[in-house]
């Protein structure tokens, strides 16, 4: 499966953002998906993911109440509303596909997106 992340740029402390990540290529199998975020010097974290059906989600706790994670199934798209966005938000934002919710949690993913950068000026 191959994935296409959109949706970043340069925004201000308190605006909102819609990422999006949109899939291709499935061999029939379906995908948990989730999206992690790498800031300048630091290790790639967490931030959300979602079920196949998207009845179940996880966030970590920075971005509870914040972030709210969804999916189009049909169209084979996730998005990341990020809404109250804080300069500590700033990063370049992965989608990641894999075979359950806690391995993407996990960071056991099948295959990453390109990654979009999200800018939040203070």
């Amino acid at each position: 499966v191959q994935l296409q992340a959109s949706g970043g740029g340069l925004v201000q402390a308190g605006d909102s953002l819609r990422l999006s990540c949109a899939a291709s290529g499935y061999t029939g199998r379906n995908y948990a998906m989730g999206w992690f975020r790498q800031a300048p010097g630091k290790e790639r974290e967490f931030v959300a993911a979602i079920s196949w059906l998207g009845g179940s989600t996880n966030y970590t706790d920075s971005v509870k109440g914040r972030f709210t994670i969804s999916r189009d199934s049909a169209k084979n798209t996730i998005s990341l509303l990020a809404n109250s966005l804080k300069p500590e938000d700033t990063a370049v934002y992965y989608c990641a596909a894999g075979l359950t919710l806690s391995q993407v949690v996990d960071g056991v993913a099948v295959s990453w997106g390109q990654g979009t950068l999200v800018t939040v000026s203070s």
